[in-house]
């Protein structure tokens, strides 16, 4: 009887245990630099494997440029960057810069049109991600790299960058990004952004 009462009991619990684990806030890691030239090259499920050692639940990758989906009833942001790029540190070798924003702010920059539409229609939309607010000094040095070519418009810890290609050429132009931001960062595509909130709504 009473092995008989600990099952019931048990069965009736799960359905609370789960409803309790499906409200942990689900967080998307931006990687630097994954599968991006040679001694660089990872694979997916490593990267699956690294955050999963970390207590991560219900962990996912997306594409194989280092986007990671993963929930966790952790608060503190900058720690779990921290936390992640040291297990990243021990398992690839070297150190990945990671950045991390909620399901809210991804969201938020999905649906974000920073530019008029005239602007940047038929031109290339990238997302800069950093791990905090540029200093005024930083932000006046990118926005005057704006050209004919490229333009910038900045928002909090994000970058919105539109792209056209040379007049005359199918190549884009070299914009001194590393040597005008001077902190680390990663540059997601609009398209990649808008379709993680549509995979992970």
């Amino acid at each position: 009887m009473l092995g008989s009462r600990q099952h019931e009991l048990a069965v009736r619990c799960e359905p609370i245990l789960d409803r309790f684990e499906s409200k942990m806030p689900r967080l998307f890691a931006f990687l630097r630099a994954i599968n991006a030239g040679p001694g660089r090259v990872v694979r997916m499920n490593v990267l699956r494997k690294a955050f999963e050692s970390l207590g991560f639940v219900r962990v996912a990758t997306f594409l194989g440029s280092g986007n990671v989906v993963f929930e966790t009833r952790a608060k503190d942001i900058g720690a779990l960057e921290r936390k992640i790029e040291r297990a990243l540190q021990q398992a690839l070798g070297y150190r990945v810069p990671v950045f991390i924003r909620t399901h809210a702010e991804l969201k938020e920059i999905a649906l974000l049109e920073p530019f008029e539409d005239s602007e940047t229609r038929g031109a290339d939309l990238n997302i800069i991600l950093l791990a905090n607010n540029l200093d005024w000094r930083s932000k006046a040095k990118l926005l005057a790299l704006k050209t004919e070519t490229d333009g910038f418009r900045v928002r909090g810890r994000e970058i919105y960058w539109w792209r056209w290609k040379k007049p005359g050429t199918s190549l884009f132009a070299t914009v001194p990004l590393a040597k005008v931001l001077r902190v680390p960062f990663t540059i997601r595509g609009t398209k990649t952004i808008r379709k993680l909130v549509v995979k992970w709504p």
